[in-house]
């Protein structure tokens, strides 16, 4: 992973997807009560399930969480490029004692050694970069790679309700669980992902599988939701396989650990302060 600001350019094994043109960003974007009770939403079933999952892969107030990225290729173990990142969210929306939600998040880089003061820190539709040797934090785009089939926006927790047009599409099997299966357009071009098929388990509206396309419909990637275990409150997906669209031996795992409610001070997610942050 390099990034260089000489000319502004940067550099992450970088794999940039198109632009979702008739997606137009909006700089007034906001999690104000208002703003998130007027977003589109025709198909109500759907949103129902998406919300449901959305609580399930993630609780609805503050936390942090340990998130280790390891990639497998031709059979191999790439344990050399084992990345650990320190994971704080602060995603929650409006609720009878909170007029605004927030969404933000600040990635801290433990290991390798090399990357220790490296950070990445999300606020709704920005991205930024900093690393020791910079003068200052850099905007990024989430559809960067960070690392094998990951993208910086994957290391972030989403809330699809959010960020998608939800549409129940119908229902399959799943192994031997029956699942939902939804389509999902994002709102906004932030998004890291211009469409998603997403299968959702019936019963229990745990995460089982998640095709992200681009905007032609040309499958990206593929992940595998596993390893439920109960954690904050719920039953929760500990693991994220993350396959290859053209070569399924070839994937990432992203292990969740450490999870607990924990609200960071504000001023950590200003990104003025990643340059002082240990």
């Amino acid at each position: 992973m390099e990034f260089k600001q000489a000319g502004c350019a940067i550099l992450l094994s970088v794999v940039v997807f198109p632009v979702l043109a008739e997606t137009p960003a909006s700089p007034m974007l906001s999690l104000d009560r208002d703003q998130l009770n007027a977003l589109t939403q025709e198909d109500e079933n759907a949103r129902r399930i998406i919300r449901n999952a959305d609580r399930v892969r993630a609780p609805a107030e503050p936390f942090r969480y340990t998130l280790t990225l390891l990639e497998h290729k031709d059979g191999q173990d790439l344990t050399e490029r084992q990345q650990e990142l320190d994971v704080s969210m602060r995603f929650y929306k409006p609720s009878e004692t909170k007029e605004k939600g927030d969404a933000r998040a600040l990635v801290r880089f433990v290991s390798p050694v090399r990357d220790k003061g490296k950070s990445l820190l999300s606020d709704l539709d920005k991205m930024w970069y900093y690393s020791p040797d910079l003068r200052r934090p850099i905007p990024i785009s989430r559809q960067q790679r960070l690392m094998g089939q990951v993208s910086n926006g994957d290391v972030v927790a989403a809330d699809f309700d959010y960020s998608y047009i939800s549409t129940l599409i119908g229902e399959e099997a799943c192994g031997s669980k029956q699942c939902y299966k939804l389509t999902l357009k994002r709102r906004w071009s932030y998004v890291t992902y211009p469409l998603i098929n997403y299968w959702v388990e019936k019963e229990t509206y745990y995460p089982y599988r998640a095709d992200f396309l681009s905007v032609d419909g040309v499958l990206i990637k593929r992940s595998y939701y596993k390893d439920y275990r109960e954690v904050l409150g719920a039953v929760r997906p500990h693991q994220i396989i993350v396959e290859d669209a053209l070569r399924k031996d070839n994937y990432t795992t992203m292990t969740y650990s450490n999870m607990v409610l924990e609200s960071l001070p504000e001023s950590y997610f200003q990104k003025e302060y990643l340059m002082r942050l240990k």
